[in-house]
């Protein structure tokens, strides 16, 4: 049975990258994607990332270009399943907030 590959980052995805991830991450850092570079060349297994480096009140605190190994990245962010995206139903019609006016309550002008 094959592993299945690892799993891709995407716009958003807040990840926890250590060592596992690369070699230069010897003081994990908390890393919110802007963007994957599908179209840089790399060796296989590996990615380039540009995002921020955040805090621990959640502030980004630097822009960054990392290159990873998705295998070794942690999802701090969970991702919903397409599946289990809730339905939405149709709202139901507005009713009218005021009455129209009859002859009797209309205004008179002087």
């Amino acid at each position: 049975m094959r592993p299945t590959p690892p799993r891709k980052p995407r716009s958003g995805d807040v990840l926890h990258v250590t060592r596992a991830a690369s070699v230069q991450f010897v003081r994990p850092i908390v890393f919110r994607v802007i963007r994957v570079h599908d179209d840089w060349h790399t060796y296989h297994g590996w990615l380039w990332l540009d995002g921020y480096e955040i805090d621990a009140r959640g502030d980004a605190v630097a822009r960054r270009a990392i290159y990873v190994q998705p295998a070794g990245l942690r999802w701090l962010n969970p991702t919903p399943s397409p599946s289990a995206a809730p339905s939405r139903t149709p709202a139901a019609p507005r009713q009218p907030t005021r009455r129209p006016a009859t002859t009797s309550e209309a205004p008179t002008r002087p």
